[in-house]
């Protein structure tokens, strides 16, 4: 596993292009709001989590006091607050996605994978979490593996897309029925025709 890095780590990797450029997109005196993809940059950084002394230097960094950053670290479940795999399979077992069967899908990445949820494997290349709603409700069951979604999911599925990524290879991400964006199932059901032109229904006198 990686060493925790040092604070002189952090000011070289997190200052750079990349911090400035997120600190350029806020108004002057307002770069505090920069909390989220600075974290978010720095966990990149680390493996994908993010580790006291990142969240400390990034406090210092918008001139934050450290617990501001703690409490957005800690609400936000994107940020990992311990180590997680290479690879880090997020499943959906909300309400949707369970009444389209997300048990399927957590079953068979426990088998798959050889773990349970909350667990990473002792080779250091999966984690497996259970998560709420990724907003991916229409196309259930899902889930996201690092910054990819998989959706419309069956148990071969499931399989394939773990076996592929074991491999080196890196399944395509969306539905697996070739659904677009998420639109219904079965088709269109509004929206059928062309619209029609300005003045449609406007009264003549007007």
């Amino acid at each position: 596993t990686s060493p925790l890095r040092t604070k002189q780590w952090y000011q070289r990797r997190v200052r750079g292009k990349r911090a400035d450029a997120v600190i350029a997109q806020y108004p002057v005196g307002h770069q505090q709001a920069a909390a989220i993809p600075l974290l978010d940059l720095a966990q990149r950084q680390h493996g994908g989590w993010l580790p006291l002394a990142a969240m400390n230097y990034v406090a210092e960094y918008l001139d934050m006091a450290p617990m501001r950053i703690y409490e957005v670290a800690t609400f936000y479940t994107m940020f990992n607050r311990n180590p997680v795999g290479k690879y880090h399979v997020q499943i959906c077992t909300t309400t949707p996605c369970m009444l389209r069967d997300s048990d399927m899908v957590v079953d068979a990445c426990k088998k798959n994978l050889g773990i349970g949820l909350g667990e990473t494997s002792k080779d250091k290349m999966w984690t497996l979490t259970e998560v709420e709603c990724l907003g991916a409700c229409v196309n259930a069951p899902m889930m996201q593996i690092n910054d990819a979604y998989y959706e419309d999911l069956n148990e071969s599925d499931v399989h394939e897309i773990l076996n592929d990524l074991r491999e080196g290879r890196m399944p395509k991400p969306g539905s697996r029925i070739d659904r677009f964006a998420a639109e219904p199932i079965t088709g269109l059901t509004s929206l059928t025709s062309p619209p029609t032109g300005p003045g449609y229904g406007v009264r003549e006198d007007l």
